[in-house]
């Protein structure tokens, strides 16, 4: 039902926007839900002061708090993503997809031609969206996460 209601009534694309110091706490609360190890505001508010860390958002509305964001820390030509995180119930709608095209887009206006990330080898989800943007496994991290699941280790040129 919910499927059919989708393709009835598709969601609004999200609104694209670099993140500011009034987004921290949103960020946070993003990302406190999507990891087991969440960052805390304090760690946002000194990753968006880096001049190196470039940051986007995604909302549902001009005056909406952030459904998603993405950090990447920048030394041109090459950027590696650091974090991506979309709320739960704006999973698998197209808000990560839309978001990362719109920061890569965003850092290859600024020269960069290479983009990193390393993503949990069991993220089946995550997985997908980097192959589906271009991003292929260039090494591995064998036990890098709690738990002993391997780091992929994955890179896009553009």
């Amino acid at each position: 039902m919910k499927r059919l209601f989708d393709r009835l009534f598709p969601p609004r694309p999200p609104l694209l926007r670099a993140a500011t110091a009034a987004d921290i706490p949103h960020l946070a609360a993003i990302h406190a839900r999507a990891f087991a190890r969440g960052w805390d505001a304090d760690e946002f508010e000194r990753l968006l002061a880096d001049r190196a860390v470039r940051a986007h958002v995604a909302t549902l509305g001009p005056r909406k708090p952030p459904v998603g964001f993405v950090l990447s820390h920048c030394v041109t030509p090459e950027s590696e993503i650091l974090t991506v995180a979309v709320v739960t119930d704006r999973r698998r709608r197209g808000v990560g997809r839309a978001l990362v095209s719109f920061h890569l887009a965003r850092l290859a206006a600024e020269g960069v031609s290479t983009s990193f990330l390393e993503v949990e080898e069991g993220n089946a989800a995550a997985r997908t969206l980097y192959a589906r943007l271009g991003y292929g496994e260039v090494g591995r991290r064998r036990g890098y996460y709690a738990g002993g699941a391997d780091a992929l280790l994955l890179r896009r040129d553009f």
